[in-house]
């Protein structure tokens, strides 16, 4: 079997078991839903996750550890998860090869040189593991309040390297390390400065923006098996749909589309995984390369190079996907996998200056400041941000979050959502509640976002933690947030029409929906006088306006003036007359001529913040269309203290 035919076969297997995952992340009964299936396995192998992860909260959460296998491997071999394992390396090789496959051999030389411009992919993962590492920047930068020891050895050791530094050279060596001690102060008592305590200084986790596993899992789950759903071939109980989702599909689309200009554009060009790859690929102990120098420049080898590494001459290790298309259909067979260096030559450091460094770096460092003077973070949060049960503190949760769309894939009730800017731009796709779409609120029962969660942004929870139970029982049930009745919108408080459906709804017991009882004189459109009654019934001289509404058992007759004054219900009517209920019968019969009154007995919602646990059921099945009359925020969510409604008592 040819050693490409053997990759193919691995890639075809690799994106089946991740197409595989995607299907099952889905709650059910059926034997393919989930069922114990390593569903994110393909993310944790992913070791720009970890990486990333551990800058921004020092830590890495236990199945991110699969990426230090990834790592090793990619020492040893090269970048084999760029051309053997990535789904979405994968799909943009299909896509790319399906665009040139009858393209001229010049043609498709051309298309596959290796172009300046491959270094931004460089740029990109500087910038994005810059906005994840500010906040350990910072830690070291307050190392003098926080570990003076530490921080005295670490300036011992950069005084002898400078000392040691301007010994060794002479002339202006001395006043170069002069300079560099003098910047290294400055920077650190500028940083001081301007980030000591600051919330801008947080860690921001936003590789997962175009980490190539991240965005394709998101694509997958929240564009490809929603319009699935909509079709015969269904696979989820529910159709489902997400808010924002079009512009997740626009750029799924562009990033696979582009291959047909440019084959595997996304992995060349803009992978930031594929950077940190083609970093760790310069200490690669296997590598591609020529066995003998008698090269005939017949660039046969270039024809089908998906990673544009020039193998015809000086080798770019760092860009090799190993993909063996060369040694395949090299006809002198020069090329070859090997320990040894080509003999040609190798160029193992990706094209990226000092200069192009730094100012990725400082580009990324400067973002976050920028993304936050809106203070979306702080003082300025939006409260219609709701985040679901188990869910960090918003700056932790902001630098543990990839946005790959797991959770909400696995709601069940189609509630969590990719959240737009409202939260900032640092916020986009991260997940948010939305109770106006989806099958109902957030089940009260139901705690699989913080279970299938890959980097803990939401904290796996049990059903005791969540409900309030048991060990729990001090703390009480976790809150996403907090109903608000809106009496401009609401029924019974604006249009003295009867509805208790939020009331009724309401999952937690005792209810955290109370009503309160009033009675409203309802206006007829014509006075209702008398013209005979008895203690049943009751017919007058007009006939009455939409008098069938009046039957439903909310309505009431009543006489405002004269000795029997308390209002009747009533059980039905017709065109001039109404009729009360048996069990309590009109006193003192109006006598003819005497005007009635017709009222409505209203139920007006009142919330209790103190049960609330913000589920949102009720504003999921408030009846009036639109801006619903009693919506959830994340006022008195328990993640956050500062948000609270109420004083302890």
């Amino acid at each position: 079997m040819r050693i490409v035919t053997t990759r193919c076969i691995c890639q075809i297997f690799f994106l089946t078991l991740f197409l595989w995952f995607c299907v099952v992340t889905t709650l059910g009964d059926r034997w393919w839903q989930l069922r114990g299936w390593p569903v994110n396995w393909l993310i944790e192998l992913d070791p720009l996750v970890g990486l990333a992860t551990l800058l921004s909260t020092h830590t890495v959460y236990a199945g991110l550890l699969w990426g230090l296998a990834t790592i090793v491997l990619t020492i040893f071999l090269g970048r084999f998860f760029c051309g053997w394992i990535c789904p979405f390396g994968a799909i943009h090789q299909f896509v790319g090869f399906l665009a040139k496959r009858k393209k001229p051999t010049k043609e498709k030389i051309k298309l596959n040189r290796y172009h300046p411009l491959q270094f931004i992919k460089y740029w990109i993962l500087i910038f994005l593991l810059t906005t994840s590492a500010l906040e350990l920047a910072i830690d070291l930068i307050q190392l003098p309040e926080t570990n003076p020891l530490i921080f005295g050895v670490l300036v011992l050791c950069l005084l002898t390297w400078m000392i040691f530094y301007a010994v060794r050279r002479t002339g202006t060596g001395g006043r170069k390390a002069g300079v560099l001690f003098l910047i290294f102060i400055s920077v650190w008592l500028l940083s001081c400065a301007l980030f000591y305590g600051h919330e801008s200084s947080a860690a921001s986790l936003q590789i997962g923006l175009l980490d190539p596993i991240s965005l394709v899992t998101r694509s997958i789950n929240l564009v490809i098996l929603p319009l699935l759903d909509s079709t015969s071939l269904s696979i989820s109980t529910i159709p489902r749909a997400y808010e924002g989702a079009g512009l997740i599909a626009i750029i799924f689309l562009s990033a696979v589309l582009l291959n047909l200009a440019v084959p595997r554009f996304y992995c060349r060009y803009i992978c930031p995984a594929g950077a940190l790859f083609g970093m760790l690929a310069r200490l690669s102990l296997w590598r591609m390369g020529k066995r003998k120098d008698e090269c005939t420049d017949c660039r046969l080898c270039e024809r089908n190079c998906e990673g544009a590494c020039q193998p015809a001459s000086q080798i770019r290790t760092s860009e090799c996907v190993l993909c063996l298309n060369c040694l395949d259909q090299c006809s002198h067979q020069l090329m070859t996998y090997q320990i040894a260096p080509s003999t040609s030559g190798e160029n193992l450091s990706p094209n990226l200056s000092r200069r192009q460094f730094l100012t990725s770096a400082v580009s990324g460092a400067a973002a976050l400041p920028m993304l936050r003077i809106g203070g979306y973070a702080g003082g300025n949060w939006d409260p219609t941000l709701v985040r679901p049960p188990g869910a960090l503190a918003e700056k932790e949760f902001l630098s543990r979050c990839i946005k790959c769309g797991q959770c909400m894939r696995i709601c069940p009730t189609n509630v969590i959502h990719p959240a737009g800017i409202q939260g900032g731009l640092e916020g986009l796709w991260t997940p948010a509640l939305n109770f106006r779409m989806g099958t109902s609120g957030c089940q009260f029962n139901c705690i699989a976002c913080g279970n299938i969660c890959p980097t803990a942004a939401i904290r796996p929870i049990t059903l005791d933690e969540r409900l309030g139970k048991n060990q729990y029982r001090q703390k009480g049930p976790i809150r996403i947030g907090t109903a608000f009745v809106d009496r401009g919108r609401c029924l019974p408080w604006a249009m003295d029409r009867p509805c208790i459906v939020c009331q009724e709804n309401c999952p937690v017991s005792p209810k955290a929906i109370q009503t309160r009882e009033v009675f409203s004189t309802v206006s007829t459109g014509a006075k209702l006088i008398v013209a005979k009654s008895d203690s049943l019934y009751i017919e007058f001289e007009n006939a009455v306006p939409d008098v069938n509404r009046f039957a439903t058992g909310d309505y009431y007759v009543v006489m405002p003036s004269g000795p029997d004054h308390r209002p009747r219900r009533i059980v039905s009517s017709w065109e001039r007359g109404l009729r009360v209920a048996e069990g309590d019968p009109l006193e003192s019969p109006p006598l003819s001529g005497t005007p009635m009154d017709i009222q409505v007995r209203l139920q007006q919602p009142h919330v209790d913040p103190k049960q609330c646990i913000g589920c949102g059921v009720c504003e999921h099945e408030c009846p009036i269309p639109g801006r619903r009359a009693i919506r959830i925020t994340a006022d008195n969510e328990s993640r956050a203290s500062e948000h609270a409604l109420l004083l302890k008592q």
